[in-house]
Formats: C-alpha cells, sequence, structure tokens
C-alpha cells in the first residue's frame, strides 16, 4: 500500500497492457478514475485528503499516465469500461464509491451498466455521458489524427498546451501546465495522445444511454459551472435520466475543475462521501 501522495507503485497485467495503479489509507473503499487527456495526477491531492477515511484507489488507463501505451493497443471507451470492471475484481472490491471525471464517467458507468461493476455509491464530475461531446479542437484532432501525430515536437507542444488551458476556467499556473502536459511530450506521449483521441467515439456513450434509468446507486453529479468542453446543461440532462441523482454546480469553474475550484470540489466531494459512508454504516 502506497503513502499519500506516492507515485503508482503497482501494476496488474491486463491483456498484454501494464495497468498501473496504488491504494492508500484506511476505511470504505473510493476509487477515482481520471479522464483525458489527463491521468491519476488530477486527483492525487483529492486521494491524499480522502484518505484520512476512506482506502482511496487510484490508477492510469492504459494509454494515459504511467500505464503501457504500447499503439496495438485499442484505448478506446468499450476498452476501458470493461478493464475496470476487471480492475475491481481484482481489487476484490464490490461496492466501492467511485468519483468519474470526464472520460471516467463513461468508463464507471460503462462497467457498472454493461459489465455489471456493483457500486455503493457514484459521483460524476464533469463527465462525457451523453452526446454530443468533445470541443471543437477535439473533434478537429479526432478529423485529422494522423496529421497531428506527424507535427513536430515543438508545434505540438504548442497545440497541446493550447488545449489544455482551455479547460480552466480560471487559468493555469506554470506547475500546473507542465504537470499536465508532461505525460504527452515524448515521441511515445505524442503517439498515444493523438491515437487516443482518434478512438474517440459517440457509440460508446450511446450503448449504455437508455440504460441510465436502471441505474440504483446514489448518484450525484457536479459540474463546473463554466465548463466550455462539456457544458453545465450535461448535467441537468444527466440527472433527468438517472433516477434520484443530484446535482452541485461549482460557480467560476471550467472542465478542470480539480484546479479551478480545489476547495469548493474537495468540500462538495466529502460532503457527498461522508453522507453515503454513514449511510452504509
Amino acid at each position: 500500500m502506497a503513502g499519500p501522495g506516492a507515485a503508482l507503485d503497482r501494476s496488474l497485467e491486463w491483456r498484454g497492457r501494464v495497468v498501473a495503479w496504488a491504494s492508500y489509507g484506511q476505511g470504505p473503499a473510493l476509487v477515482l478514475c481520471h479522464g483525458t487527456p489527463w491521468s491519476s495526477r488530477l486527483w492525487a491531492d483529492y486521494a491524499r485528503a480522502l484518505s484520512a477515511e476512506f482506502t482511496v484507489y487510484l490508477w492510469d488507463m492504459p494509454g494515459y499516465g504511467a500505464s503501457t501505451k504500447d499503439p496495438a493497443h485499442p484505448v478506446d471507451l468499450g476498452v476501458q469500461g470493461e478493464l475496470f470492471g476487471d480492475l475491481l475484481a481484482h481489487w476484490r472490491l464490490d461496492r466501492p464509491h467511485v468519483v468519474a471525471h470526464d472520460y471516467g464517467g463513461a468508463v464507471a458507468l460503462r462497467a457498472h451498466l454493461l459489465h455489471g461493476a456493483g457500486y455503493a455509491s457514484l459521483a460524476l464530475v464533469d463527465v462525457v455521458a451523453l452526446r454530443p461531446w468533445g470541443s471543437d479542437f477535439f473533434r478537429l484532432i479526432k478529423a485529422n489524427a494522423d496529421t497531428f501525430a506527424a507535427q513536430p515536437p515543438a508545434v505540438h507542444r504548442g497545440a497541446l498546451e493550447a488545449y489544455i488551458r482551455g479547460a480552466s476556467h480560471r487559468g493555469l499556473s506554470a506547475e500546473q501546465l507542465a504537470g499536465l502536459t508532461e505525460p504527452w511530450l515524448t515521441a511515445e506521449g505524442q503517439a498515444a495522445f493523438y491515437r487516443q483521441i482518434a478512438q474517440a467515439d459517440e457509440r460508446f456513450t450511446d450503448e449504455f444511454h437508455d440504460l441510465l434509468g436502471t441505474i440504483s446507486v446514489p448518484t450525484h453529479i457536479i459540474w463546473g459551472a463554466a465548463d466550455t468542453w462539456i457544458p453545465v446543461d450535461r448535467a441537468h440532462r444527466l440527472a433527468s435520466l438517472i433516477p434520484g441523482a443530484t446535482v452541485e454546480l461549482l460557480e467560476a469553474a471550467g472542465h478542470l475543475i480539480q484546479y479551478d475550484a480545489p476547495v469548493e470540489l474537495a468540500t462538495a466531494l466529502h460532503r457527498w462521501l461522508a453522507g453515503q459512508a454513514r449511510r452504509d454504516s
């Protein structure tokens, strides 16, 4: 079991991939799922804080962060959702609390609705779940992925930094921007960045859309009111489709809500998770 804030120090071999993960803390199981183009690093500070009351699990999807980025391995949402279900089984978690951001929302929903993964509760934070999704730049890259992948490294860096900056409403510090771009700046990372966008497809969320009404686990939807990547109307639409779902909007926060509203998000998550843990005790 890693110490809070440590690197992902464990791994699972899954269909030729190496999936990096870590766990720490004590208490009810809590799994944090990242999105794109992020990694578990985005959740590190939150995991550290929540580990005082929960056993927190962090992991990097294949194609991201510290997990392998083999170009022969698909990294689409279908693969990631199936993997997540198997990862929970590997951890022997029957009903963990799950917090998911961005792509991680689609991954968690696919694992639950299509692969039978059980949850104690579900918090969906600015998630990919309903069409249409993806920023204008995201769709441009998807339509021209090979061209973008062949860019000189300096041009790639400029495009990547501009893209990531657009996810924040308040603006990113130099340290935050460097942490988010670093995994994608090597030759392997540059290819992986455009490959995961090329494999994005709204059919992977369409496949569970009609099943959202069957969700019976407590669900809380948290959204940045200034999210331009996935506008806030999706939060209300999603809540209308999931029985009993509640919505909490964080003002002056964009898609990178972890950096735009860190105190507000930490408070919202702790309030939600502590309430669910008391309910289950």
